[in-house]
């Protein structure tokens, strides 16, 4: 199947391959992210996601069809609302930073295809310096909480997709900015020991994560999360289960 940029998020396309957020929401829950690729399940997205798509469509240069196409970033008077007022002071903060501008000045939102862990991938990078390095943008609430979202595993099967696609194995960063008052920033490069760890993390689910996903095993439910709440069946519980913890 060849991807574009109309297609790549498409239900056929998440059905035929697999990526780093599908790979996440198989961590997460096996249930909702069988759902996900089926089309049953299709939480909308959150402000602070479509804040992170606010300054990743700056960069796309398609910032204009993003206010077009998500009418939500605007209050009842078209203005934009208070989280994009920030996702614009954010824009303004990092094109004067040389340093943060020069890692986002590589190819933008360029897609690869390959073959890894018995699976078909998919990705797409938010700046590719071919021969140089991979970098993707991270909007963010600080930085302290940067290593709960596993941005180690999205730059292992990054940069080994690049390599396995011939390009080399090149250096992951992530170019961070917060949300914070004053927004701060930074590029932060993923060692290379962390990305063969997190790699490794990969390669030892896919095999049930790929038999989840073809029908050969059942998936396991979480019991906490939104699909779950939304298709479980009301059970008989003991009241003081509550207390515990």
């Amino acid at each position: 199947m060849h991807l574009t940029q109309d297609n790549y998020y498409g239900q056929a396309a998440n059905e035929h391959y697999f990526s780093v957020s599908q790979y996440k929401d198989f961590m997460k829950c096996e249930a909702a992210a069988l759902a996900r690729i089926r089309g049953e399940y299709n939480p909308p997205p959150t402000r602070a996601m479509l804040v992170g798509s606010f300054v990743d469509s700056y960069f796309e240069g398609t910032l204009e069809a993003f206010k077009r196409g998500n009418p939500v970033v605007f209050t009842r008077r078209k203005e934009l609302r208070a989280e994009f007022r920030k996702a614009d002071e954010i824009i303004s903060r990092v094109k004067k930073d040389p340093l943060f501008m020069q890692f986002m000045s590589g190819e933008k939102q360029k897609i690869l295809t390959f073959g890894m862990f018995g699976a078909p991938w998919k990705m797409k990078m938010d700046s590719f310096s071919e021969g140089i390095c991979i970098t993707d943008l991270k909007v963010v609430a600080n930085f302290r909480n940067l290593p709960l979202w596993r941005y180690d595993l999205q730059g292992a099967v990054y940069q080994k997709g690049a390599e396995i696609c011939g390009y080399g194995q090149l250096p992951f960063y992530l170019a961070a900015v917060t949300k914070e008052r004053i927004p701060d920033l930074d590029i932060f490069q993923i060692p290379q020991a962390t990305l063969d760890m997190a790699l490794q993390e990969v390669g030892r689910n896919m095999p049930r994560f790929i038999a989840v996903k073809n029908g050969s095993e059942k998936p396991d439910c979480c019991g906490v999360c939104d699909y779950c709440k939304s298709v479980k069946r009301a059970g008989i519980r003991n009241y003081n289960t509550l207390l515990e913890g």
